[in-house]
């Protein structure tokens, strides 16, 4: 796919790939061999008619294709963009196995965005309205996904987000240089058009309890999609420090608040001159891009080697051509400040890698007596996320494990608790945007037979039955 070039893009924030063309779109179509067992649906969280919507491609039927995605897909231009194909639908495909599996990820985003431009975005047929309501907790995929299946089969929806935007993580967290808002809020238009209501600035637990919902304000059941937005930190000395960010921070005063566009809006600048970022997992590479496009000098610290870093071999690519450096095999052991509490460097270790731990990845092992000084005055430490207890402390009767994940039925998404169900993050920790909208699904699918009893047609039928 053609990008911007890497010394343009390291100075913006436009979008780096630009994108299909309909003749490239269907000549990759084309490469699709229509395997009788396609591989490709299995590996897709969603189950996605894959072999469907590409067959609609081949033909240059693309507003078809679209719809053909969202009989399973309610975010086809959002998972385009940032889903790991690579490791679900795409490496199921037989042709991976000689060369280039099919580029179904792009394939998925061309369709979504031609409909879009296309402005033909028709909205489904709705059934009557069956008076039931629903509370759906956190407008991020999961939330997102269930709010969709739910106003198709005449339920009543609300959707309560904590922030001041809809989207969850696709609007706090992934840069608009990988994910335009504009796509997002797109997606959040067409649910309002369906009838959703979004209901933002809302914080579940402190407004108002997951009890009160029920019991108070009538609905008939909720759905916890908050999310994992707690972040995690070393536990190192200096992590007070004056220019020292979880990169869920960083990434929210970027991407929601606008801070990159300082003094048009009034949210502090980050900019900074030297950086460093721990960890290499996605979120490390969004926080890494972002600050190197604020004008850093960016260095990624990663206690592991490059081939057990878990973000997407594209990010690392990408990041590594727009000048992020990466220093591999090395761990902080604290983070040092001046008189007035502001950072002034970073104390490492370098690592060596032992045996294979509980990840079945080599063990990193501190080399003793290597220690240095690392010269950068911001810290963004991307380490990882958690839940936030706020709900699970506010609901009594709901379980949540030792990692302060809500405990569910895996085949539902039903809680401890009836009429409660929960999905996404808040229940796998920290995850893909597919994986979270695949529990979503099923979340939708259990509520509506909960709501309506056992003998209620599962969302796949009823939407198969609105398409006929």
């Amino acid at each position: 796919m053609p990008e911007q070039a890497p010394e343009d893009r390291a100075r913006n924030f436009d979008e780096v790939p630009y994108g299909y063309t309909p003749e490239t779109a269907i000549i990759e179509a084309n490469r699709c061999m229509k395997c009788k067992k396609p591989g490709c649906v299995a590996g897709c969280p969603v189950h996605v008619d894959i072999p469907g919507f590409i067959s609609l491609v081949q033909e240059g039927r693309f507003i078809e294709a679209a719809h053909k995605l969202k009989e399973q897909n309610a975010l086809p231009a959002v998972c385009g963009r940032v889903c790991p194909q690579e490791e679900q639908c795409e490496i199921k495909c037989i042709l991976g196995v000689k060369g280039e599996p099919v580029a179904i990820g792009r394939l998925e985003r061309f369709v979504a965005d031609y409909e879009r431009a296309s402005g033909n975005i028709e909205l489904p047929e709705l059934p009557p309205k069956t008076g039931k309501r629903v509370a759906v907790v956190g407008a991020g995929p999961a939330g997102l996904t269930v709010a969709g299946d739910l106003i198709r089969l005449g339920h009543e929806v609300t959707v309560f987000e904590a922030l001041q935007a809809p989207g969850g993580v696709l609007t706090y967290g992934i840069p608009e240089f990988r994910l335009p808002k504009e796509i997002v809020y797109a997606e959040v238009h067409f649910l309002e058009r369906m009838g959703v209501e979004f209901v933002m600035d809302f914080v579940v637990g402190r407004n108002a309890t997951v009890r009160e919902l029920m019991e108070e304000e009538g609905y008939d059941a909720v759905f916890i999609g908050s999310g994992a937005g707690l972040p995690s930190f070393m536990g190192i000395p200096g992590e007070n420090l004056v220019g020292v960010y979880s990169a869920n921070e960083y990434l929210t005063r970027s991407n929601l608040m606008k801070a990159y566009l300082f003094p048009k809006y009034d949210t502090p600048p980050i900019k900074r001159s030297r950086v460093a970022v721990i960890g290499g997992g996605n979120v490390a590479m969004d926080a890494a891009r972002t600050a190197l496009r604020l004008g850093g000098d960016v260095t990624i610290v990663y206690r592991r080697a490059r081939e057990q870093m878990p973000a997407r071999a594209e990010e690392i690519h990408h990041a590594e051509e727009e000048g992020v450096k990466m220093m591999l095999l090395n761990n902080p052991t604290r983070i040092i400040g001046d008189e007035r509490h502001r950072v002034i460097g970073m104390e490492c270790i370098k690592m060596e890698l032992g045996e294979p731990d509980s990840s079945g990845r080599r063990r990193p092992i501190p080399v003793k007596g290597s220690e240095f000084i690392l010269d950068v005055d911001t810290v963004i430490v991307a380490i990882g996320n958690k839940p936030n207890p706020l709900i699970p402390q506010t609901m009594p009767g709901l379980e949540t494990t030792r990692h302060g994940t809500i405990v569910v039925d895996e085949n539902t998404m039903a809680t401890a608790v009836p009429g409660v169900f929960a999905g996404g993050d808040i229940v796998s920790g920290a995850a893909t945007v597919i994986s979270a909208m695949g529990q979503g699904r099923i979340a939708a699918k259990s509520i509506h037979e909960y709501l309506m009893g056992p003998q209620a047609a599962p969302v796949e039928e009823t939407a198969a039955a609105q398409e006929a």
